[in-house]
């Protein structure tokens, strides 16, 4: 009997807590604007997800993130990954990741004041955001 695997879903706001964002639940420091429109990007929104799409902003300096890109996956909404300042880093499998001088210029208009930055996207305008060491666990 083969056992099938699923990928588990977190819930939009377990996804907010585990990264901190809530204002009276963490400390965030982002300087991104809430409610701006993103700069130029290379994507188009995927209609399935209702506009909403998380956007994790790193660069090759921010460590193991293995358990934020656990985090941003299970959300269950579309991930997109931007490798800024240049130096190549990996991200998950399957992840398209937008490197160079243009994701280093988005990383620099939204303003990113550490990385890895992370947001939450609906319809092109920034919901929340997140900035600093991922040490939130799901459960």
């Amino acid at each position: 009997m083969m056992a099938t695997m699923t990928r588990r879903h977190a819930p939009l706001l377990t996804l907010l807590l585990a990264l901190g964002t809530l204002p009276a639940l963490g400390q965030a420091e982002a300087r991104v604007r809430l409610g701006a429109a993103l700069p130029a990007h290379p994507w188009t929104s995927d209609p399935v997800a209702e506009g909403r799409e998380v956007v994790v902003v790193y660069s090759h300096d921010c460590g193991d993130l293995g358990d934020l890109w656990a985090a941003v996956l299970d959300s269950g909404l579309p991930v997109r990954a931007v490798n800024a300042e240049g130096v190549p880093s990996p991200a998950p499998a399957g992840l398209n990741v937008w490197r160079g001088d243009d994701a280093t210029a988005f990383a620099r208009a939204l303003k990113v004041s550490a990385y890895p930055t992370v947001l939450l996207v609906q319809e092109g305008r920034i919901l929340n955001a997140w900035e600093g060491d991922f040490t939130g666990e799901l459960e």
